[in-house]
Formats: structure tokens, C-alpha cells, sequence
């Protein structure tokens, strides 16, 4: 192999090892330290395989979907850019209906989050678009998420 192609190949692996990183969870891959496995443990919705955007599709007609949360709910976002894998949280408390209390793994790469504020800012108030605290920030996150809504144990 000539050195072009040596170079080709190693830049086709770091971009498909950048790509895996990235559609990991929460944006990092942290071994077992992921959102959709944390929610399994921590809720009683047990959704076993896909990754957490799944979550939605897969608990039709085994689990009620709402756009109401309630505590135990697990709060399923949609695949972004950010997120290509989604992103699953457990309600632990209902603020008001704009504001709720999750916990969640790997939104803070490596770490589990707990008592984390979740903001809906959808015009109509039904979850499809939210904010998520931020602790490196000390706050709450400029990004809008699209979220799916609620499943309930």
C-alpha cells in the first residue's frame, strides 16, 4: 500500500471512529454509562434493544404515550443532529406543566444527572420541544430539543 492510501484509510477510520462517538447517547461514548440503560433501571419501562429515540415506536400498544408527564414517565427525544441516537430521561418530579425534574445519564458525557430541570417550550404545550439544565453552564441549555413526549410505566 502507498502512503496515499495509508492516509486514506486512516482518515476514513477516524471519521467512522468520530461518527461512532457521536452517535452514542448524549453525544460520548462512556462504555455502560448510557441514557437508554440508565432509564431501563431507573423507571419501570423496559424497552430492551434500539436505541432511546426507539424508545417511542417501540413501547406503541406495551406502555401509554402521553404528552402529560407524571413522575416515573420516561420523557423520549427524537434523533437530531446533536443526538443521531436520541435521548431518554426519567421524570422524577412534575413542576408545573412547563418544568419538570429528571434524572438522566451520559447528557454530561460519563456522568449520571440527577434533579435536572427540563423546560418544555413548545407553543402548544405538549412536550415536543424542550430545554435541558446544563451544569457545565450552571443553567439552563440554549439548544431546543424535539422530543416525542412521555412513556408511562
Amino acid at each position: 500500500m502507498d502512503r496515499a492510501s495509508a492516509c486514506r484509510v486512516v482518515r476514513r477510520s477516524i471519521v467512522c471512529l468520530a461518527l461512532l462517538v457521536l452517535s452514542a447517547c448524549g453525544g460520548g461514548w462512556n462504555g455502560r454509562l448510557q441514557c437508554a440503560p440508565y432509564a431501563r433501571e431507573h423507571s419501570q419501562v423496559s424497552l430492551l434493544h434500539g436505541d432511546a429515540a426507539s424508545w417511542w415506536w417501540q413501547a406503541k400498544g406495551r406502555y401509554v404515550r402521553s404528552s402529560v408527564p407524571q413522575p416515573g414517565d420516561v420523557l423520549v427525544f427524537r434523533s437530531t443532529r446533536r443526538l443521531p441516537a436520541g435521548h431518554v430521561s426519567v421524570v422524577r418530579k412534575v413542576k408545573n406543566s412547563r418544568w419538570i425534574i429528571v434524572d438522566h445519564a451520559n447528557w454530561e458525557p460519563g456522568r449520571v444527572t440527577r434533579n435536572a430541570p427540563v423546560q418544555d417550550v413548545s407553543a402548544a404545550n405538549n412536550w415536543t420541544k424542550v430545554k435541558v439544565w446544563w451544569a457545565p453552564i450552571d443553567g439552563m441549555g440554549k439548544t431546543v430539543y424535539p422530543a416525542y413526549g412521555f412513556i408511562q410505566p
